[in-house]
């Protein structure tokens, strides 16, 4: 069963990056430390963090907790995968927006909820069955894809001397 996660306040961007790659990532913008550490015993979720305070926190009151390293998102995206031994595909997306699951839809389903040269140029649609926002692949997936495969570069390269798991 793959781990679900649970990130703090700096941690937006990284939250969105492991949903894309199919990964359950709960994101608490402005929680208090107290609040993420409860939440994450409770759910059973990995607290993820970059705050030292918090983490050694967490860790005493018995709760999963992870220090993400990396400064880009393909770094921090890779400090995780490589610790929970993630495989990273963004042909398993959750929605990056509200964390549910996306399902395929045929075209006519997103008639009028997307710019309509957007609906002539594209032929797979995907929807979030909580938001409802609506997703293809636009111009933006080359740089979505290629994100996730220099994370998954730098999980594997770390894998060597000097890194620790």
């Amino acid at each position: 069963m793959s781990p679900r996660f649970l990130l703090d306040g700096m941690l937006g961007s990284l939250a969105r990056w492991l949903r894309i790659c199919g990964y359950d990532a709960e994101y608490l913008r402005s929680a208090p430390d107290e609040e993420l550490i409860r939440r994450a015993v409770e759910s059973g979720r990995v607290l993820l963090t970059r705050d030292r305070m918090l983490y050694r926190k967490a860790i005493k009151a018995g709760a999963e907790a992870f220090m993400v390293e990396g400064e880009s998102d393909a770094e921090k995206l890779a400090s995780v995968s490589r610790r929970f031994s993630l495989k990273l595909d963004p042909e398993r997306s959750r929605c990056p927006q509200c964390d549910a699951p996306l399902a395929a839809v045929g075209r006519e389903a997103v008639r009028g909820r997307v710019p309509p040269r957007t609906f002539e140029a594209y032929d797979e649609f995907w929807v979030c069955g909580s938001c409802g926002k609506v997703y293809w692949r636009g111009s933006h997936w080359r740089s979505i894809v290629e994100t996730v495969r220099e994370a998954s570069r730098r999980a594997e390269a770390a894998d060597g001397p000097g890194h620790s798991l």
